[in-house]
């Protein structure tokens, strides 16, 4: 046992550090808006606004200017002695990386690898001048990729380009023509990433970046682990060189899978030897990258050195000849005329654009996030979208497939000392180079390992599965959230998968705010600080007088569950109560009639009725006709937390007043409005819900409101000369406080009545007693003078 003082015992803490002492009055609304005068808003009128937005001075132009050109913004102030040579080093060693991958993605895109060239040149240019992101490296994406290549396999598919063969004996057989084929896919992915960048354009010119703030953390990271996934079946059957159809849609993964394992007999060892060779090292070098980084001052670029090597030993073994090894064969040197896409292809891809064009924006903006972060400094989402929309159209001119930015070259273009997007033009050069003089010396390569290098690189986003059991113990619709786009994407597919996944995490906010929170409060003895009671204990609940705190707007969609929390929080149903007191007063007038029951002039009942169970289930069956008796027909008044003298069974109500702690609600619709007035009956007919509780002897107060719910309140006419602003306090102590002022000053009064009902009732007596004091007085004073006359 640790010895008292020990450093295994818990530091003491005092209970307070520090305390304080406020006095001020009680304020409900009225009172605080009488002495603080509110500010007027100004109203503009749809004319001003345009007239404001329309005006222009030199110093608004410029701004503009430098908002659509952000290069006018940090290249003047380019600090070429402390950056560039860094800029080069991170340029150097990215284009390395990018001009690899560019080839590696083009095989997802379902297009010759020179094609995967262009796509890490072209974007580069017009991103530079546009783009807001100081660190980013734009180019291909691996997820992106592959949704382009299933919107080009789902239009060009082998079938489509089978010719008969050239031998006439057999006029059955086939041939694949792969030169059309290959011009038809690379059309179609220009086109694609031409539409692209019109929609990403259209989005940044209309402002709606907000839009990539439906894209959660955990949809993101269930998409793209499932897009992981689709990587890497898609490039198994090319490691293991294992000819497959095309699948697309719903449970193509599925159906590649099966296919690669009834072939896997073809496999051919070659490529499957260099294929996994290549994983192996890129991924214990990359390893050793992230853990020695601090130590390395340039990461290793293992892509481009196993390339060489695999490379080398391709075109030294003749792998292609000896091994029918699968290799990149022609790839053209110098880069290709601009050409007009075909516009008229926008109609079969309108669909699959769309997701791809936030995707592209969601991932970009994301990554751009966390460096900006890092570098302190921000990136616009609006200008990101037109950016990236301008560097599409752009690239589609040049048959490209749609840009984004990709994490493993940002980082490499981060941790190398990349500045500024300086560095990406430095890279672009790098695969300009690559372009014009490296094509014919990459022929011999392998796609195997070209494959395998973008296997390698999805490390990080298999690793997102590690959030799984984090994300359950944080919050576990986040986890579902990520679970649930994770096998919707691996079933129907990338664009149905980030459909599903969208509109299920939109369901569960649908959800959340139509169930909410709810407490019932009570406060710290001798503080205004309130708490759930279902949460701590030692809590003071106000006699007579319940709170509710409700965790949401109230809105159309939740005003049912809003009811729900009132009733359970009080513990009964105002309307039942109202109800079943009808119906009991009905009896008591009929007995009265009768002659069987008489009252006081109180209104009090003197015959002792039958004992009234509050909750026990009435076995008289009610007449819903008869409860719209109004209560001023019925005169006689009763205590109705005593016994009754009839056989109706009327709830008991233990509270006097009833609290909402309104400090959660940010808004309220007409119906919300509603909702705190009106409440359904049976849904037969509307009755006030503040009235429903008044007409039990049960007052409703409000706290907490913001003004600008109390204004939505005021426009939809909930004020009236029954419910006025002085049942609004502006914290839940000021309500609680002048409640207990009232019990205070109702019981002073009571007990008023009561003495002067006495004395009226007593008068006689009282008098014949005062008459024998006084008798009693002037015989203490006569004694008292015959003492003295002694």
């Amino acid at each position: 046992m640790a010895a008292p003082g020990s450093s295994l015992d818990p530091p003491q803490l005092s209970e307070y550090s520090c305390s304080y002492v406020v006095s001020r009055p009680v304020y409900n609304e009225l009172a605080f808006q009488q002495q603080r005068e509110r500010r007027l808003q100004e109203r503009r009128t749809l004319r001003d606004s345009l007239a404001r937005s329309c005006s222009c001075s030199r110093k608004r132009a410029f701004g503009v200017l430098k908002t659509l050109l952000p290069i006018l913004d940090w290249f003047p102030k380019y600090r070429v002695k402390e950056w560039l040579l860094s800029d080069i080093i991170s340029g150097v060693s990215t284009g390395l990386v990018g001009t690899l991958q560019g080839m590696a993605y083009a095989l997802l895109a379902a297009v010759p690898v020179e094609y995967g060239l262009y796509s890490a040149f072209f974007p580069i240019l017009t991103y530079f001048v546009f783009g807001t992101s100081r660190h980013i490296s734009v180019g291909p994406f691996p997820v992106v990729s592959l949704m382009v290549g299933s919107v080009v396999l789902s239009m060009a598919p082998d079938d489509h380009f089978l010719v008969p063969s050239g031998n006439g004996s057999a006029s059955n057989m086939t041939s694949l023509d792969t030169g059309t084929r290959d011009a038809a896919r690379v059309l179609i992915a220009s086109t694609l990433t031409l539409l692209v960048g019109i929609i990403q354009l259209v989005f940044g010119g209309l402002q709606i970046g907000f839009i990539v703030r439906y894209l959660a953390d955990p949809l993101v990271g269930g998409f793209t682990t499932a897009a992981a996934f689709q990587v890497l079946v898609s490039q198994l059957k090319i490691v293991l060189n294992v000819s497959t159809k095309n699948y697309n849609g719903i449970l193509s993964i599925i159906y590649t899978l099966i296919e690669i394992f009834q072939n896997i007999s073809n496999t051919n060892i070659a490529d499957f030897i260099a294929g996994l060779l290549t994983i192996i090292i890129c991924m214990a070098v990359k390893e050793l990258n992230d853990r020695f980084k601090h130590k390395i001052p340039v990461p290793i670029p293992i892509e481009v050195i196993v390339t060489i090597i695999a490379t080398a030993i391709s075109y030294g073994a003749n792998l292609e000849k000896n091994y029918n090894a699968g290799i990149v064969k022609s790839i053209p040197s110098g880069f290709l005329p601009p050409a007009l896409p075909s516009v008229g292809l926008f109609s079969d891809m309108l669909a699959a654009s769309f997701s791809i064009a936030v995707v592209a924006y969601a991932i970009a903006v994301s990554v751009g996030k966390v460096y900006a972060t890092k570098h302190d400094y921000l990136i616009d989402g609006n200008q990101e979208f037109v950016a990236f929309g301008i560097s599409n159209i752009f690239s589609g001119f040049f048959s490209c497939f749609v840009a984004t930015t990709a994490l493993s070259r940002t980082a490499v273009q981060e941790s190398t000392g990349g500045k500024t997007q300086v560095a990406g033009i430095i890279s672009a050069v790098i695969v300009m180079i690559a372009i014009v003089a490296l094509g014919k010396l990459l022929e011999p390569l392998q796609k195997s390992v070209l494959a395998a290098v973008v296997i390698a690189n999805l490390k990080g986003m298999f690793m997102q599965v590690c959030d799984v059991p984090r994300l359950w113990k944080q919050n576990k619709t986040d986890a579902v959230i990520w679970v649930f786009t994770c096998i919707m994407s691996i079933i129907l597919g990338l664009d149905l998968g980030l459909l599903a996944g969208l509109l299920f995490g939109l369901l569960t906010v649908v959800l959340r705010v139509q169930f909410p929170s709810w407490n019932g409060l009570g406060s710290v003895p001798s503080t205004d600080i309130y708490r759930s009671i279902s949460h701590y204990k030692n809590l003071e609940e106000p006699e007579g007088v319940k709170i509710l705190r409700f965790s949401s707007p109230i809105f159309y969609g939740n005003v049912d569950g809003f009811k729900k929390c009132v009733k359970s929080t009080v513990g009964f149903d105002a309307i039942r109560v109202y109800n079943k007191r009808l119906k009991a007063l009905r009896r008591i007038q009929k007995l009265i009639k009768k002659g069987q029951l008489r009252a006081t002039k109180n209104g009090i009942i003197s015959d002792v009725g039958s004992s009234n169970d509050a909750f026990e289930p009435d076995e008289d069956v009610e007449e819903p006709e008869e409860l719209d008796i109004p209560t001023k027909e019925i005169e006689v008044q009763v205590d109705w937390n005593s016994e009754l003298p009839v056989k109706v069974n009327v709830p008991k109500v233990p509270i006097h007043s009833l609290v909402l702690d309104c400090g959660a609600v940010s808004f309220l619709d007409v119906v919300g409005v509603r909702s705190l007035r009106m409440s359904m009956n049976s849904g037969v007919r509307l009755c006030e819900i503040v009235k429903e509780f008044q007409r039990i002897d049960v007052n409703v107060y409000f706290a907490l409101l913001q003004d600008d719910v109390l204004e939505k309140m005021e426009q939809c006419g909930f004020f009236d000369d029954n419910i006025r602003k002085d049942r609004f306090f502006l914290t839940v102590h000021d309500a609680i406080l002048y409640l207990k002022n009232q019990v205070k000053s109702r019981e002073g009064q009571d007990s008023l009545l009561e003495t002067i009902t006495l004395i009226q009732d007593c008068k006689d007596p009282l008098e014949l007693m005062e008459a024998e004091k006084n008798e009693e007085e002037l015989d203490v004073q006569d004694e008292a003078m015959r003492r003295l006359a002694s």
